[in-house]
């Protein structure tokens, strides 16, 4: 399984971006698809989680701005809006596939106040 996280860049705050997660490879099936985040000096943070049968759930920080979802292509999204500096962080996503956890290279995002 291959991810390729995308959709990063500068914004201002106040702003919105949405990032994609696009998932590749054959013979699988996603359980649940997560976002993190990581900051310059902070630890990771698990920021949404999608979980394909069931719910999302949202860090405290990101609840009501931020919005996970995911099409039937395997490929998951997270719509950020009125973002803040204290977003500015590589954001990354993982796919867990039964016992497997898969990650994908992360993209930048810099909200600038």
């Amino acid at each position: 399984v291959q991810l390729q996280a995308s959709g990063g860049g500068l914004v201002q705050a106040g702003g919105s971006l949405r990032l994609s997660c696009a998932a590749s490879g054959s013979g699988f099936s996603i359980d649940s698809m997560h976002w993190y985040r990581q900051a310059p000096g902070k630890e990771r943070e698990l920021v949404a989680t999608i979980v394909y049968n069931g719910g999302v759930n949202y860090a405290d920080s990101v609840k009501g701005r931020f919005t996970i979802s995911r099409d039937n292509a395997k490929n998951t999204y997270l719509q950020m809006n009125k973002m803040e500096p204290d977003d500015t962080a590589v954001y990354y996503c993982e796919a867990l596939s039964g016992t497997s956890l898969f990650w994908g290279h992360g993209t930048q995002v810099t909200v600038s106040s």
